[in-house]
C-alpha cells in the first residue's frame, strides 16, 4: 500500500458534503419519479436513478472510510469525529 498523507478535517467534511449532495439527488429523484413499485419508470428514468444511487453509495463509502482514517490517525472515536463533521456540514450548508 502506498504511503499517503492522513486526511485533514477539511477533506473529511468535503467528502461528507459530496455524499450528502448525492443522497439529496437520490431523494429528489424518488420524489419526482415516485416509488418504482407504484409507477412504471422508463428505462432512462431507471438508469438515471440507479446511476445516482450508485454515486451516493460510492461517495458515502469513501466519506466513511476517510472519516475512519482521520479518527484513527488522531486517536479519536468515529462517533466523535462524525458529530463534528455533521455539525460543520450543517453550519456550512445553512441548516
Amino acid at each position: 500500500m502506498a504511503d499517503h498523507p492522513a486526511p485533514t478535517f477539511e477533506e473529511v467534511v468535503e467528502k461528507q458534503r459530496a455524499a450528502n449532495q448525492a443522497h439529496n439527488r437520490v431523494e429528489e429523484l424518488r420524489h419526482s419519479l415516485g416509488p418504482p413499485a407504484e409507477h412504471k419508470w422508463t428505462k432512462q428514468q431507471t438508469v438515471t436513478y440507479e446511476t445516482a444511487w450508485r454515486a451516493w453509495r460510492d461517495l458515502d463509502r469513501e466519506a466513511q472510510s476517510t472519516l475512519a482514517e482521520y479518527a484513527s490517525e488522531r486517536g479519536r472515536s468515529r462517533q466523535e469525529v462524525q458529530a463534528d463533521v455533521e455539525t460543520t456540514v450543517r453550519s456550512r450548508d445553512g441548516e
